[in-house]
């Protein structure tokens, strides 16, 4: 029972893996959600929150993790120097796997605030990232990185919930 567990896991992993690919590339062809020195609205985290809500946070980890070297296949990556890219990308990214850490809020209607929390995480570290290894002043880095990361956290408020319901449905059959 438990090795087919597993397995079941695995395809999960691959089956996110392979949608956040597809998203992510589908992003990235649209120049509208696309900005000029990378950073794009991101679809395709929905999927990395997913994993972390779906198969809990170490595996949401695996799967976020695993998506980064994928992201190279479809678009560059944009870094100055080797901390820039672990900053920008391996932290900016694996965060998504923890969402799920975070309690929900009930308040009317649920609130997933993992999704909030690590998106304005991930804001942040492109904040210090562009001040810091792109040179560009505080209010620079601040208006380019909202831009793209405010319609990433309303894109994933409101498609995760709805997405992770069903889900749960098909995941319990």
């Amino acid at each position: 029972m438990k090795r087919s567990r597993v397995v079941l896991d695995m395809v999960w992993i691959g089956v996110y893996a392979a949608l956040f690919i597809a998203l992510d590339y589908v992003s990235n062809q649209v120049p509208f959600f696309r900005m000029p020195n990378g950073g794009t609205v991101g679809f395709s985290t929905i999927v990395l929150l997913l994993a972390s809500y779906h198969l809990g946070w170490r595996k949401g980890l695996v799967v976020s993790l695993l998506t980064i070297p994928l992201q190279g296949f479809f678009a560059p990556f944009y870094f100055v120097n080797l901390f820039g890219f672990f900053l920008e990308y391996i932290v900016a990214f694996g965060i998504y796997g923890l969402a799920s850490i975070f309690p929900n809020i009930n308040y009317k209607v649920e609130i997933m605030s993992g999704i909030i929390v690590v998106n304005v995480i991930r804001f942040f570290i492109h904040l210090v990232a562009g001040v810091y290894f792109w040179e560009i002043t505080w209010w620079g880095s601040f208006v380019y990185n909202f831009g793209y990361m405010f319609m990433t956290l309303i894109v994933g408020l409101i498609f995760t919930p709805l997405i992770y319901k069903r889900i749960k449905i098909i995941a319990n059959h």
